[in-house]
């Protein structure tokens, strides 16, 4: 499925793309910042970020801007690590009623400095933008929370629209990619929240090009599945500074549209895969999609 291009060659004609014109992104952006608002598109550098401004749509990244861990294919920085901000949930509900938005994405940072890894900032999010916005979907996507038990029972407990959590690549390169984090801690998480009987979505997503190999990630849709995971994203890995890994091979779109179809067969429900796809990208139309 996948066509190893020399990755020191200039990007694929797949991986170039016009800039929007209109005048939406810097209206976003100007919310965001007047807002004292965080976005993963600005803090991870995502390549989507001027198509989803320029549509009215973003991803909330709470409890600041720093990470307390180190994985090789984030631009998040890295501390010192300030407290959170308990007027932040507030503010960001504030955002969302401005922006109209129908279907809302929060992430956040890793927080293993804290006694709940950020549970209640989630919670305490999730809720404020419940009672300003009651008609919004909203969908998280966490970080493992270190396994903690109580931390994913009040996750679940607040009852977003989606859960997510993303294993991000096959485990074999986990040493290599995410050296804080643990292939089978992650699949827990997942688990958890199919177990719970709430019925709440599971949700993952996979980089291509960092050498995986197509069997490598065969096996790991397989454990997405039996983990309960029932949303899918795939996207192409693209270094976004000179400070991390390095891309491995540039991944074909009909590559991609062969996931997707391969993945739906395999049983998931909502799958979405192409090279500019990441976990929050159109996750609205994701999340409205028939099963």
């Amino acid at each position: 499925m996948n066509q190893r291009i020399n990755t020191r060659q200039k990007k694929p004609p797949w991986l170039r793309r016009r800039l929007p014109t209109d005048s939406s992104y810097e209206k976003v952006r100007t919310l965001f910042a007047r807002g004292l608002l965080k976005t993963v598109c600005q803090s991870a550098r995502c390549p989507n970020i001027w198509e989803c401004f320029s549509e009215m749509t973003a991803t909330f990244l709470i409890m600041g801007d720093r990470c307390t861990r180190n994985c090789r294919f984030c631009a998040i920085s890295k501390g010192p690590i300030d407290p959170p901000d308990p007027g932040e949930p507030l503010r960001i509900a504030f955002a969302v009623q401005e922006m109209g938005l129908q279907h809302v994405v929060i992430t956040s940072v890793c927080r293993d400095d804290l006694s709940d890894y950020g549970a209640d900032c989630f919670v305490r999010t999730i809720q404020s933008i419940r009672l300003k916005n009651p008609k919004t979907t909203m969908e998280v996507l966490v970080p493992d929370f270190c396994g903690n038990q109580q931390s994913i029972k009040a996750l679940i407990a607040s009852k977003p629209d989606v859960i997510g959590h993303n294993l991000e690549t096959v485990p074999s390169l986990y040493k290599k990619i995410r050296p804080h984090a643990v292939y089978e801690r992650s699949l827990s998480l997942l688990c958890k929240v199919y177990e719970s009987g709430t019925g709440i979505p599971v949700k993952s997503s996979l980089m291509l090009g960092l050498g995986e190999k197509k069997e490598e990630v065969l096996r790991t849709l397989e454990d997405m599945l039996h983990a309960g995971c029932s949303i899918l994203t795939m996207g192409q890995y693209l270094q976004p500074t000179k400070k991390n890994i390095p891309v491995e091979e540039f991944i074909q779109p009909e590559a991609f549209a062969l996931w997707e179809k391969r993945a739906m067969e395999m049983g998931f429900s909502k799958v979405l895969c192409g090279p500019f796809v990441r976990s929050s990208y159109k996750a609205g139309d994701l999340f409205a999609k028939a099963d």
